[in-house]
């Protein structure tokens, strides 16, 4: 993997996939009590041959938020010697920071239950409890919309070629009334947010039948394509712009897989 491609992976690992820890604390009881009452903040950070490049991640009484670069004063601070080293971190790989604040031991024991968690993403991650699945497509939607946005403001030549060309656009992906999350893209400009989008109708919307209909594809046991002969998922919109997405949705997970 190239320098340019070590920086995009971490930018995705940092400000799309630790955001959805959220999803985790607020939809499974036992990780909405082991964090309620947790006011603490722990740092990310990888040396790199500017300056080190990081995001950080904040517990006030339940409530989660990241912030991008170096916070002050980190309760727990995993550093690694290398973007490569951290992004196979938390690609779920054999790797090990070194760690500053190990001595919060109770903190740093929830934290790491945490990130073994995320390890849900995972393609080959197949849990067989309804509601932790259901916890893996919120958190898959919620991951690859933010991704996506990323992947745009990263630079990414072919991305930024295809948001450039387009007027105000959204792009919708529902799977029921709880998981839906949308990027809305103008003139090369994009963002990602959960809901639906309310203020415009959807260029692309991408309807799933429900978790079990969206499991399939977030598995990749089908493509959109058969998805949508099987009647797992129906797409209002342009098709051709559908598959572009889809195709950087492949691009994005081949990058941090």
């Amino acid at each position: 993997m190239s320098a340019d491609n070590d920086l995009m992976a971490a930018r995705i690992f940092l400000r799309a996939v630790l955001p959805v820890m959220k999803v985790v604390i607020e939809d499974d009881p036992k990780f909405t009590k082991k964090f309620a009452g947790v006011n603490a903040t722990v740092q990310f950070v990888a040396d790199t041959a500017d300056k080190p490049y990081g995001s950080f991640v904040t517990f006030e009484n339940g409530n989660f938020g990241v912030g991008k670069g170096i916070a002050e004063n980190a309760d727990i601070v995993f550093a690694f010697k290398s973007l490569k080293k951290m992004n196979a971190f938390f690609a779920g790989k054999p790797v090990l920071p070194k760690i500053r604040g190990w001595f919060k031991f109770g903190l740093l024991m929830k934290m790491f239950a945490l990130l073994m968690y995320l390890k849900v993403l995972m393609p080959n991650a197949d849990p067989q409890d309804p509601e932790k699945r259901r916890i893996k497509v919120k958190m898959t939607f919620y991951m690859i919309t933010t991704a996506l946005s990323q992947y745009n403001k990263g630079g990414d030549f072919e991305m930024v070629k295809w948001t450039s060309k387009q007027p105000e656009r959204i792009y919708q992906i529902t799977v029921d009334d709880d998981i839906a999350a949308y990027l809305r893209i103008k003139a090369g400009k994009s963002k990602a947010g959960r809901g639906i989008y309310k203020k415009r109708r959807p260029f692309v919307h991408m309807q799933f039948k429900g978790v079990e209909g969206a499991y399939p594809i977030v598995m990749n046991r089908v493509d959109m394509v058969d998805a949508v002969r099987q009647g797992l998922l129906s797409i209002e919109g342009s098709p051709e712009y559908a598959g572009n997405m889809g195709d950087f949705m492949q691009r994005i997970q081949d990058l941090i897989t």
